[in-house]
Formats: structure tokens, sequence, C-alpha cells
């Protein structure tokens, strides 16, 4: 089922890819491009009940960018997302619940995707195929075989893809990663990330009627079908192997892309996991406690570990990063601030944003910061600048924490090629690379 794909297939990147700084230089001093009007980006956004309402909120208020469509299973949420938008705007967007339907329309943009995990690349492969440019949240992919099907899709449709890894647009991210680069620690060789969270049991899920608004059929897409039980939508699908990836992929994405970004890495060699559903007896399938840790070619290594169920912070902070080097140590507290310490422990360089971070908020714990990453996106469209967060970055990002969650369904080791991920001489481990679609889906490149 996996696509063979290498580093010289991923390499024609140049005219899309890029890590620019936050703001192009054609941004005004207020942060937002003041173009002429045909440079107006119009937007449709897939899923809007949480995430996707925060998106469809930032997106309009971004300058000669209009919300022309919303697409939403279920239609009380469709409803108030585009009441929302015509209070905000003064414009109604039109409404869609089948994301087919929407792609045949030819006068919008680009496609931001907010559905569950298991529409992201489906959903990033039809908007590539209709013409449009994608951003999408992480994860990019529910599985290996998707992310490798995303990235094929931007190259083939020449079409600019952007994962939701809004640190790639923070600028004092940007600067400690270039601290990093230019030896502030020393060769980097570990890195060291975590999420904490006091989220409580979903219970046993009881197999009830689907609410009348919610077209069920629609909202499982290509996934494999499964029977509609009261404990799962709209929010705790993310925690059933079905639809969801975990925590891994719901909040360790961040942080492992920020480790493998300032490790400067692309492919493990290794991925080991260990973890289990601890903290409750109930339908949660995923880990709520797991570790995760991966070595590279380059005598380099990181590891993540994921609490749901207790939130205890770890270096006074919910959820972030450490670099270790041979001379200091960086420690990055999931907003936009960092601090530098010497091999003595002392802090020789602080860094600090007062931007407000409540990293309890589960749709948008960095609202004013995660603006910019928006405004990336459509400034490339517009190609004043280039994407911070392209897919390929996202797909390798997002394989790793996918390549844990393998190792931890299968209970060993899982041995990687360096060039591309693939996981070698394991079979059971590679089972789990794709999946095949509902026999009502053909979801391809």
């Amino acid at each position: 089922m996996a696509t063979a794909f290498n580093r010289r297939d991923f390499i024609r990147t140049a005219s899309v890819a890029g890590t620019s700084l936050v703001l192009s230089p054609s941004l005004s001093a207020g942060g937002f491009y003041r173009g002429a009007p045909n440079d107006k980006v119009v937007i449709a956004v897939m899923g809007t009940n949480s995430r996707g309402a925060f998106l469809t909120k930032n997106f309009a208020q971004l300058a000669n960018t209009e919300i022309g469509y919303i697409c939403d299973v279920d239609e009380r949420v469709l409803a108030k997302t585009i009441a929302s938008v015509e209070a905000q705007t003064g414009k109604k967007p039109q409404g869609f619940t089948d994301i087919r339907k929407l792609l045949e329309k030819k006068d919008f943009d680009a496609l931001a995707i907010a559905a569950p995990d298991h529409w992201h690349a489906p959903a990033t492969i039809m908007g590539c195929q209709a013409g449009k440019h994608v951003y999408v949240e992480k994860p990019c992919s529910h599985n290996p075989h998707e992310g490798e099907m995303a990235v094929e899709a931007a190259r083939k449709y020449n079409r600019l893809v952007q994962m939701g890894s809004q640190r790639r647009s923070f600028s004092n991210v940007n600067d400690l990663v270039a601290q990093l680069r230019s030896g502030a620690i020393g060769r980097v060789y570990f890195a060291r990330g975590w999420y904490t969270n006091w989220r409580q049991s979903i219970g046993k899920g009881k197999a009830v009627a689907v609410p009348s608004t919610l077209n069920y059929d629609l909202w499982q897409g290509p996934a494999p079908r499964r029977p509609y039980k009261d404990n799962v939508v709209p929010y705790n699908w993310h925690w059933f192997w079905n639809w969801g990836t975990g925590e891994a992929l719901n909040n360790g994405t961040h942080e492992i892309d920020v480790m493998r970004w300032g490790l400067d890495v692309d492919y493990p060699t290794k991925v080991v996991s260990a973890g289990g559903r601890f903290a409750f007896q109930d339908d949660w399938e995923t880990p709520d406690t797991q570790t995760i840790t991966a070595n590279f070619a380059n005598n380099t290594a990181m590891t993540w570990e994921g609490r749901s169920c207790n939130g205890f912070k770890s270096e006074a902070s919910d959820r972030g990063v450490v670099f270790y080097g041979e001379k200091g140590t960086l420690v990055y507290p999931g907003a936009n601030s960092y601090s530098i310490y010497d091999q003595k422990n002392k802090l020789v360089k602080e860094v600090k944003d007062d931007t407000p971070y409540d990293p309890t908020n589960t749709v948008s714990p960095l609202e004013k910061l995660d603006a910019t990453h928006l405004q990336n996106f459509v400034s490339s469209i517009r190609g004043d600048t280039k994407l911070t967060g392209e897919i390929l970055n996202g797909h390798k990002s997002t394989l790793i924490a996918q390549l844990g969650n393998i190792a931890y369904r299968v209970g060993r080791t899982l041995n990687c090629d360096p060039q591309n991920g693939h996981i070698q001489n394991d079979k059971e481990a590679m089972q789990l690379w794709g999946r095949e679609y509902d026999k009502s889906w053909n979801v391809r490149v």
C-alpha cells in the first residue's frame, strides 16, 4: 500500500517550501497584507465545530481575505458558523455538508481543513485535485501512507499546502532555532518534549440514534465504518484508532515538529514507544500516558512524553521542549519565549513574549500567535513569501508521532529507513502504515 517515496522524490520543494521569517516585507506595520482589491483570497473552511470556528474567525480578520464557503456535516454547526461569519463580516458565506459538492465551486482559492484527523489527508488530496491551495490542521494525515499521498498531491497539482504547525511562524521560535544553528549551546544532541492535561473519562458509549442534524456517513467519510455511539462525536473521536491518532498527534505533533526542526533532522533510524490507558477504564483506545523516543542518523535523539490525564507541569510549563547541547541547554516553554543556560545552569539569555497564552484552551491556546501562521498562508498564496509549514515538513514531523503509535501498538522497537522513514523488516508494523478506505470512497492522487 505504501508509496515508495525517498529523498529524491521529495526534493522538488523549492518553489513552495521555506522557513522564512514570520511576516514578509510587503506586510504593513499592523501585521496584515494591504494589497489591491484583486489580491483578495477567498477561503472555504471544512469542519467548524471547534478549531474550524477559530480558523474561520481569524481568516476573516485578515485584510483582503474572505470566507466564501463553510462546509460541515452537522446542520446546526453549519448554520451557527454561517451566522457568525455574517455577523463578523457583513457577508453571508454559502454552506455545504458534502465536501465533494463544495469542491465543484470554482470561485474560491483555498480550502482550510479542521475536520477530524481521518479527514485531513483525503480532503487535502481532493482539494489539490480541485485546484485549491490547502491549509490543513495537524496532523496532516491519519497514517503514514496518507501523509505521503498528501505530499504527492501537492507536487502533482502544484498547490500550496500548509500544515497547522503554527510554531514555524512564531518569531522567537524561528530565533531559537537560529540560536541552535549558530552553536549557542554547542552541538545539540538531544531534545525532550512534553504535553500535559487533565482530561476526564469518556465512559462507555451506548449505541443510539444518530442526531437528526448530523450526517454521520459524511462525518466518517473515507474511514472504515463503525456504528454511531454517544461518546464519540464531536471530540472524543481523538481517542479511537479508527478516526483519531491519540495525544501524540493531537498535541505532540507540535513539540515533535519543534524538536525535529531544532535538531535539524528528517526521518528517524529507530523509534520506540511505551505507555497505556491507565487513568480510567472506558472506551478510550489510544494511550493516555505515552513516551516516544526517536533516534537519527546524525547521532541525535528526541523523546516526547504525553500525559492526557495528569496535568502536573514539567519545567513549570504544561507543554514545551528542552534542547540539550555539549555547552548548555535551551528551554522553550511552548509559546514564543525561550531561555538559554550554560554548562553550570546559569541563565545567559532570556527572550520573552507577553502575547497571551492559555495552555488549557483546547481550541487555541495561542490565538494571536497562531494568526501569524494563517497570515503566512494567505501571503504565500499572493506570492509575497514562502510557506513556513509546508506539507513535506508537516509530513516528516507527523510521521515521527505516527511511528511512535505504531511502535506502541506492536510493542517493539521499529527500525526505519532514514531516507523516507519506512519501517524495515517488520511486516506486522507495516500493516499499520496505511489502511483501506471505505468502499464508497476512492481517494487517490
